[in-house]
C-alpha cells in the first residue's frame, strides 16, 4: 500500500482528533506523536480534513505531473466530474486553463463512470449474486477488503470509473500518459496499486497551487452537454441515477460516510441484506464532499444542485470495453494486529484505574469510543494510558494531593473575592481549625488577616514576611503568591514557632549569663579594691616603724 499520507511530528499536539475522526482507528500514538498506520487505513482522508494543527499531509504528486509533460509524451487529464462543484467552471473553462499547463488535452471522467455504469447494468442482468455493491469508491474497497473480507464476494468486480477512463485514453492515443484530478486522496493509492493505469494522480489543491504558480485563473464559465448523465456520479445516489435498466426483485439504494457503510456492511456480513444493489461511498455526500475539494466549504445542497445541473440526460457516447478489459480483482489484506486475550484487556484497564464497569466513563477523550476499545488499543501497541484524560486527572489529582496533604507547610487558597477554597492539615493545626468544612467558602477575613493577600492579588507581585499570629501564638515565616491562570492566592506558611521560642530560650540564657559575668567582675573589682587598700594601710605602717626604727638607730 502507497503511503499517500505524511504526518509532521513536530505539528502534532496530542489533542487526539484524528483518533476521534478516523472511522477505523487506524492511527497509533507513542511518544505523543501521531502515526498512520498504513495497513489499517483506508485512506478517507478525514485525519487530514480534522486535523487543527495541519500535521497530516498528502504526498504530493505534481512533481511527477511536471516530469510527464516534460517527458514529451501526450499527456491527458483525466477530470473527476466533482470538479464542477469545486470550480463553477464548465469543462470548456478548464480544458483551456490546463491546456495552458502543459496537457495535451483533457476528458471527463465522467466517461468512464458511463463505462462503469453499463458494466454494472450488465452484471444485474447476468449475475445472480445475492448483494451486489458498488466499487467506484477506493476506500470502501479498503474498508471491505480489509475489515469485511466476508463480504469481497459482492464487491462488484468492475474498475473505478477512474481506471476504466484512464484505460480508454491509452487504447485510444497512442503513447499516451494519463494524470487524474480530483478531490480524493484514495485515488493516488490506487493508482499505485494498479501500476500502470493512471501515471499520476492530483488533487484539487495540487492543481490550483500549479495554477498560481504558472498564473492562470479558470475562467467561471459553465457549458452544457445533453449527452453528461454520467457526470451525477459524485453525488450521493449518483451512479444510481444514471442507471436505466433496473431488476424488478431487486431493491436499489446508496449508503454514504463511512459509519454508515459500516454498518451496512455489518448487516450484509450477518446475513441480514438480500436482493439489492448498494452504491456505498465513503464520503458523506460523495465525492463532491471529498476529503481535498479546494473550495473553503462544502454545501450538500448547493453542490448537489450545481453538479446535477451540469448534468445532461442522456448517456456518454463511449465504446463499451470488453469484460476482460473492465474487470477488478479484490482480495483481502490480512491485518497485522491481533485481538488480545480478555486477560490482558483487564490488565490494561486496571492500569487505567477500570477495576469495575462503573469506572469506565466512555468519554471518548481519548479518541475511542469505550475504555474497552481504548485497552484493545494499548494491547495493539497503537494508544498508550496517558491518552486517558480522566486518568490523568486523578493522577494528576492524586500527586497533587498527595503533596498538599503530606507537606509540613501550612497551605490555603483563596479565589479572586478572597473566599477559602483549599486549606490543608498544616495550615488547620496551625491556626486550630478542626474541620476544613468550618472554613471552606468563608471570607480569609474570618482566619487571617487578609491585607497581604490583597496587596498581592492587586500588584500580582509574590509577598513574604514573619509574623506573630497573636489569636494562634504561633510565629510563622509566609510566602503569598497570585496564579493568574486560575485567578488564585496562594498562601504558604511555614510554623517557625519552635523555632522562635528556642531563639528566644538561647537570648535568655545569653542575656542570663551576661549578667552573671558583669556581678562576677564587679565582684571581683570590688574584692581588688578592698585588698589595695588593705596593702597600701599595711605598706604605710611598715613605712613609719621602720623610719621610726631606722631614726633610733642613728641616734645610738
Amino acid at each position: 500500500m502507497a503511503n499517500c499520507l505524511t504526518l509532521k511530528k513536530s505539528n502534532c499536539k496530542s489533542c487526539f482528533r484524528c483518533v476521534r475522526k478516523c472511522p477505523v482507528k487506524a492511527i497509533r500514538f507513542s511518544a505523543g506523536q501521531a502515526h498512520i498506520i498504513s495497513n489499517e487505513c483506508i485512506l478517507c482522508g478525514r485525519c487530514v480534513v480534522q486535523c487543527p494543527q495541519n500535521a497530516k499531509q498528502i504526498v504530493d504528486g505534481t512533481e511527477r505531473a511536471r516530469v510527464l509533460i516534460q517527458s514529451g509524451a501526450p499527456v491527458v487529464v483525466s477530470l473527476a466530474p466533482s470538479f464542477v462543484a469545486n470550480y463553477g467552471a464548465g469543462i470548456g473553462a478548464m480544458t483551456e486553463a490546463l491546456l495552458k499547463l502543459g496537457f495535451h488535452s483533457v476528458e471527463e471522467t465522467a466517461i468512464g463512470a458511463t463505462m462503469v455504469k453499463k458494466e454494472y447494468e450488465r452484471m444485474l442482468r447476468e449475475d445472480e449474486r445475492d448483494v451486489l455493491i458498488s466499487s467506484c469508491c477506493h476506500s470502501v474497497n479498503l474498508l471491505i477488503q480489509k475489515k469485511f473480507p466476508a463480504v469481497i464476494p459482492f464487491l462488484a468486480n468492475v474498475m473505478s470509473p477512474m481506471q476504466a477512463h484512464c484505460t480508454d485514453i491509452k487504447k485510444r492515443i497512442e503513447g499516451a500518459r494519463t494524470v487524474f484530478i480530483g478531490p480524493c486522496v484514495a485515488k493516488k493509492d490506487e493508482a499505485e496499486q494498479y501500476f500502470g493505469i493512471v501515471d499520476a494522480v492530483l488533487t484539487f489543491e495540487e492543481l490550483d497551487e500549479m495554477l498560481k504558480e504558472a498564473g492562470i485563473e479558470i475562467k467561471p464559465e459553465l457549458d452544457s452537454n445533453p449527452q453528461s448523465r454520467a457526470r451525477l456520479f459524485p453525488t450521493t445516489g449518483g451512479v444510481l441515477n444514471t442507471m436505466t435498466e433496473r431488476r424488478d426483485d431487486y431493491r436499489y439504494f446508496s449508503v454514504d460516510g463511512v459509519e454508515n457503510c459500516i454498518a451496512v456492511l455489518k448487516d450484509i456480513e450477518n446475513g441480514k441484506v438480500h436482493k439489492c444493489f448498494i452504491e456505498m461511498s465513503a464520503c458523506q455526500g460523495s465525492c463532491i464532499g471529498g476529503p481535498v475539494m479546494s473550495k473553503d466549504s462544502y454545501s450538500p445542497i448547493g453542490d448537489y444542485v450545481t453538479v446535477s445541473e451540469f448534468a445532461g440526460e442522456e448517456d456518454f457516447k463511449t465504446d463499451s470495453p470488453s469484460l476482460v478489459e473492465i474487470s477488478k480483482q479484490f482480495n483481502y489484506i490480512q491485518q497485522d494486529l491481533q485481538m488480545p486475550s480478555e486477560m490482558e484487556i483487564m490488565a490494561q484497564l486496571r492500569k487505567m484505574g477500570k477495576f469495575r464497569p462503573s469506572d469506565e466513563l466512555n468519554c471518548g477523550t481519548c479518541g475511542y469510543n469505550t475504555c474497552r476499545d481504548k485497552a484493545i488499543a494499548i494491547c495493539q501497541g497503537k494508544a498508550e494510558i496517558s491518552m486517558c484524560l480522566p486518568f490523568l486527572k486523578d493522577k494528576a489529582e492524586s500527586f497533587s494531593d498527595s503533596i498538599v496533604k503530606n507537606t509540613p507547610n501550612g497551605i490555603i487558597v483563596l479565589n479572586e473575592d478572597l473566599e477559602i477554597q483549599q486549606i490543608n492539615d498544616a495550615a488547620r493545626r496551625i491556626m486550630n481549625i478542626r474541620n476544613a468544612s468550618d472554613v471552606l467558602g468563608e471570607p480569609v477575613l474570618r482566619i487571617l488577616d487578609p491585607s497581604i493577600f490583597l496587596q498581592v492579588k492587586n500588584t500580582g507581585r509574590t509577598a513574604a514576611d514573619k509574623v506573630y499570629l497573636a489569636e494562634y501564638k504561633r510565629f510563622v515565616e509566609r510566602t503569598v503568591v497570585f496564579d493568574r491562570d486560575s485567578e488564585t492566592v496562594i498562601g504558604i506558611m511555614r510554623d517557625v514557632t519552635s523555632e522562635e521560642l528556642d531563639r528566644e530560650k538561647k537570648d535568655d540564657i545569653c542575656r542570663q549569663t551576661a549578667e552573671v559575668a558583669d556581678r562576677v567582675v564587679e565582684k571581683q573589682m570590688r574584692i581588688v579594691q578592698e585588698i589595695a587598700s588593705l596593702l597600701g594601710e599595711t605598706a604605710a605602717e611598715t613605712k613609719i616603724a621602720l623610719t621610726k626604727l631606722k631614726e633610733n638607730i642613728q641616734d645610738e
